[in-house]
């Protein structure tokens, strides 16, 4: 890895780390606050925190342009020719346009402020379509995949104008659908896109890992404020910008298979939830220091410890985590 790199990572960083404490400031200042449920009392804490992400993201990217841009021109490396740089502006406008969906969904609190109201089931997979169209556009990826077991198949013009649209809209969604304790959807976030970078970095696809990367530093930066006890809450603005990176550094770096496995986790909540109707909500409540759901069947992977009572939240939370990590390291392996 070369030091300018390097230096995109550590800016990333560097950014969402100083901004956060304003956003979290502001996010107050606005009123968008929302009950931190598994807590007892239920605190009210801000929520949105993917656009301190998004931020640290672009910041980390732009710096990264400006020097292959104006200072070095190196010919080894990622080489920002016309069309990586194609590439690379239509992955980061489907970034910009993803959050700022998450941020209109964070957005509509509920009176009560027990938890953002949200945008209607059937309006979130067609504003989140949205955010495909950059990619689409400049006919992103190559047109075939692998697939465990299957091998590799030809889409031909099928790739752009509907697997890129579906990775967009699917993963944004599902990755939206697993969250609700603290620290648990950036931790999920850090292991599964950490590994991708990695993955794409061994195997060639430098622009790939180059955005992985660099989401991935602005990911550990915000844990700092989301870990237990949170100071800020990821809200559906991280979300669903995690969800379009594991799609976007997919596309770009043609390691589907990869995200296909990293996202087993978000598949099976995904059946989880279809159990109820997508209305239960992965949380439970705050009882004796430990996290208790009262659902009558599982809905959700949390609960799966949380029915026991006997957990505490950082613990439920530490133990998905490293569900992740099971399956960020078996695309080593399959």
């Amino acid at each position: 890895m070369e030091y300018l790199e390097l230096i995109t990572i550590a800016v990333s960083f560097l950014v969402t780390y100083l901004l956060t404490p304003a956003l979290i400031r502001y996010l107050k200042r606005i009123n968008l606050i929302v009950k931190d449920q598994n807590k007892e009392g239920k605190p009210l804490v801000p929520i949105s925190g993917g656009l301190a992400v998004l931020a640290g993201t672009f910041a980390g990217l732009l710096v990264f342009i400006f020097f292959r841009t104006f200072i070095t021109q190196e010919t080894f490396g990622l080489i920002l020719n016309d069309t990586q740089l194609k590439f690379l502006f239509a992955g980061m406008i489907t970034l910009l346009i993803i959050t700022l969906i998450g941020f209109l969904d964070d957005a509509i609190i509920k009176k009560d402020q027990e938890s953002s109201a949200g945008l209607r089931q059937w309006q979130k997979p067609i504003l989140t379509l949205t955010a495909a169209i950059p990619l689409m556009v400049v006919s992103a990826g190559t047109n075939h995949m692998t697939f465990p077991l299957l091998g590799r198949i030809e889409f031909g013009i099928l790739y752009p104008l509907l697997l890129v649209p579906l990775g967009v809209v699917g993963a944004a969604n599902m990755v939206n659908m697993l969250g609700g304790y603290n620290g648990m959807e950036t931790g999920i976030g850090i292991i599964s896109i950490g590994m991708l970078g990695l993955y794409a970095y061994v195997n060639g696809s430098l622009l790939a890992a180059l955005i992985a990367l660099t989401v991935f530093s602005a990911l550990i930066a915000f844990y700092f404020y989301n870990r237990y006890p949170a100071k800020i809450l990821p809200g559906d603005s991280l979300t669903y910008l995690l969800g379009a990176t594991m799609a976007v550094i997919a596309i770009l770096g043609n390691i589907e298979k990869a995200a296909l496995i990293v996202s087993i986790p978000f598949f099976i909540e995904f059946i989880l939830k279809s159990r109820s109707k997508f209305q239960a909500q992965s949380y439970g409540h705050y009882k004796e220091g430990k996290v208790k759901v009262d659902t009558e069947k599982i809905y959700s992977l949390p609960h799966i410890l949380g029915k026991t009572g006997r957990y505490t939240e950082k613990q439920i939370t530490y133990t998905l985590i490293l569900f992740e990590l099971i399956f960020g390291l078996l695309i080593w392996v399959i």
